[in-house]
């Protein structure tokens, strides 16, 4: 079978778009200080969660200690944990393929 430069330069293309579809995650994490109310408020107002998802998620933070709340490329990652931060937050963002990424 001959493979042509196009074959070669489509399946690459797959591959990469694949390997990057959302490459970072912003993760909450739980702190003594915010109500779990707001931590909820927070998701739904500014990631557009459904309340049962909002809940699921601030009471993944809770629980764990940690959840991821969005997933996207780095430069919209960054936007969210400073989003999280103005909400008094605390948020970082990482690779989603590091320990506790998207699986988390």
């Amino acid at each position: 079978m001959t493979i042509t430069s196009a074959d070669t330069v489509e399946e690459t293309g797959t591959a990469a778009s694949a390997q990057v579809a959302d490459p970072w995650v912003t993760i909450v994490w739980n702190d003594p200080v915010n109500l779990m109310s707001y931590v909820s408020y927070v998701f739904e107002s500014y990631f557009g969660h459904p309340p049962d998802k909002a809940r699921r998620l601030m009471l993944q933070v809770h629980h764990e200690g940690r959840a991821v709340v969005s997933a996207g490329p780095r430069e919209r990652m960054e936007v969210d944990v400073q989003a999280m931060h103005g909400f008094g937050l605390w948020a970082t963002m990482q690779p989603s393929d590091a320990p506790g990424g998207a699986d988390a």
